[in-house]
Protein backbone atom coordinates (compact mmCIF):
# COMPACT_ATOMS: atom_id res chain seq x y z
CA UNK A 1 0.00 0.00 0.00
CA UNK A 2 1.29 3.19 -1.12
CA UNK A 3 1.93 5.97 2.07
CA UNK A 4 -0.45 9.49 1.57
CA UNK A 5 1.07 12.16 -0.24
CA UNK A 6 2.51 14.90 2.46
CA UNK A 7 2.34 18.01 0.61
CA UNK A 8 4.15 21.07 2.49
CA UNK A 9 1.81 24.28 0.99
CA UNK A 10 3.23 27.72 1.17
CA UNK A 11 0.89 30.83 0.23
CA UNK A 12 0.58 33.99 1.88
CA UNK A 13 -2.69 34.77 0.83
CA UNK A 14 -4.93 33.70 3.95
CA UNK A 15 -8.27 32.68 1.95
CA UNK A 16 -6.47 31.19 -0.89
CA UNK A 17 -3.86 28.82 1.45
CA UNK A 18 -7.14 28.13 3.22
CA UNK A 19 -8.94 26.84 0.96
CA UNK A 20 -6.67 25.03 -0.70
CA UNK A 21 -5.52 23.22 2.52
CA UNK A 22 -9.17 22.24 2.97
CA UNK A 23 -9.47 20.96 -0.49
CA UNK A 24 -6.48 19.02 -0.52
CA UNK A 25 -7.14 17.37 2.82
CA UNK A 26 -10.45 16.94 1.29
CA UNK A 27 -9.25 14.66 -1.40
CA UNK A 28 -7.02 12.41 1.02
CA UNK A 29 -4.03 14.35 0.82
CA UNK A 30 -1.57 15.01 4.47
CA UNK A 31 -1.41 19.06 4.61
CA UNK A 32 0.94 20.96 6.15
CA UNK A 33 0.84 24.93 5.51
CA UNK A 34 3.08 27.94 5.56
CA UNK A 35 2.05 31.52 5.62
CA UNK A 36 5.12 32.59 4.09
CA UNK A 37 8.59 31.28 2.43
CA UNK A 38 10.33 31.12 5.58
CA UNK A 39 7.70 29.66 7.71
CA UNK A 40 7.74 27.13 4.90
CA UNK A 41 11.62 26.77 5.25
CA UNK A 42 11.69 26.20 8.92
CA UNK A 43 9.24 23.15 8.04
CA UNK A 44 11.49 22.05 5.49
CA UNK A 45 14.09 22.03 7.44
CA UNK A 46 12.77 20.07 9.83
CA UNK A 47 12.60 15.99 10.19
CA UNK A 48 9.15 16.30 8.95
CA UNK A 49 8.37 14.56 5.99
CA UNK A 50 7.79 16.48 2.69
CA UNK A 51 6.61 14.67 -0.68
CA UNK A 52 5.11 17.60 -2.44
CA UNK A 53 5.89 21.55 -1.79
CA UNK A 54 3.08 23.76 -3.49
CA UNK A 55 4.45 27.24 -3.01
CA UNK A 56 2.91 31.04 -4.34
CA UNK A 57 5.92 32.65 -6.55
CA UNK A 58 5.18 35.72 -5.13
CA UNK A 59 5.58 36.15 -0.78
CA UNK A 60 6.91 38.75 0.92
CA UNK A 61 10.56 37.50 2.95
CA UNK A 62 11.41 34.48 0.78
CA UNK A 63 9.79 34.07 -2.01
CA UNK A 64 8.73 30.71 -3.70
CA UNK A 65 11.69 30.84 -5.84
CA UNK A 66 14.21 30.71 -2.99
CA UNK A 67 11.98 28.40 -1.05
CA UNK A 68 12.15 25.94 -3.56
CA UNK A 69 15.83 25.66 -4.13
CA UNK A 70 16.10 26.18 -0.45
CA UNK A 71 13.70 22.86 0.15
CA UNK A 72 15.43 20.81 -2.95
CA UNK A 73 18.66 21.84 -1.57
CA UNK A 74 17.53 19.60 1.73
CA UNK A 75 15.16 17.08 0.10
CA UNK A 76 16.61 16.63 -3.35
CA UNK A 77 13.46 13.91 -4.52
CA UNK A 78 10.86 16.59 -3.56
CA UNK A 79 8.41 17.51 -6.00
CA UNK A 80 7.90 21.43 -6.16
CA UNK A 81 4.96 23.10 -7.59
CA UNK A 82 5.61 26.99 -8.11
CA UNK A 83 2.07 29.15 -8.12
CA UNK A 84 1.78 32.29 -10.60
CA UNK A 85 -0.44 34.61 -12.25
CA UNK A 86 2.73 35.07 -14.66
CA UNK A 87 2.91 33.55 -18.42
CA UNK A 88 5.83 31.03 -19.00
CA UNK A 89 8.20 33.20 -20.12
CA UNK A 90 9.03 35.14 -17.14
CA UNK A 91 9.31 32.05 -15.55
CA UNK A 92 13.60 31.63 -14.74
CA UNK A 93 15.90 28.94 -16.26
CA UNK A 94 16.65 27.92 -12.94
CA UNK A 95 13.26 26.64 -11.91
CA UNK A 96 12.86 24.35 -14.90
CA UNK A 97 14.01 21.25 -13.74
CA UNK A 98 12.00 17.97 -14.07
CA UNK A 99 11.33 18.30 -10.35
CA UNK A 100 9.47 21.83 -10.59
CA UNK A 101 6.34 22.00 -12.19
CA UNK A 102 4.39 25.72 -12.70
CA UNK A 103 0.79 25.96 -12.17
CA UNK A 104 -0.89 29.15 -13.46
CA UNK A 105 -3.59 30.81 -11.52
CA UNK A 106 -6.16 31.56 -11.41
CA UNK A 107 -7.29 28.44 -11.65
CA UNK A 108 -9.92 26.08 -10.25
CA UNK A 109 -9.21 23.19 -6.91
CA UNK A 110 -10.11 20.34 -9.58
CA UNK A 111 -7.19 21.64 -12.33
CA UNK A 112 -5.00 21.77 -8.44
CA UNK A 113 -6.01 18.15 -8.10
CA UNK A 114 -5.83 16.71 -11.07
CA UNK A 115 -2.13 18.64 -11.84
CA UNK A 116 -0.97 17.01 -8.43
CA UNK A 117 -1.92 13.65 -9.69
CA UNK A 118 -0.36 13.88 -12.57
CA UNK A 119 3.09 14.65 -11.17
CA UNK A 120 2.84 12.26 -8.03
CA UNK A 121 1.08 9.35 -9.99
CA UNK A 122 2.88 6.66 -7.50
CA UNK A 123 1.48 8.20 -4.23
CA UNK A 124 -2.12 8.49 -3.24
CA UNK A 125 -4.42 10.81 -1.87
Amino acid sequence: MTATTRILLAEDEALLRLVAVETLQDAGYDVMEAGDGNAGLAILQSDQAVDLLITDIKMPGLNGYQLAEAGLSLRPQMKVVLMTGYSDETVPEIIRKATIKVFHKPFNFEDLLLFIQQIMPSSRA
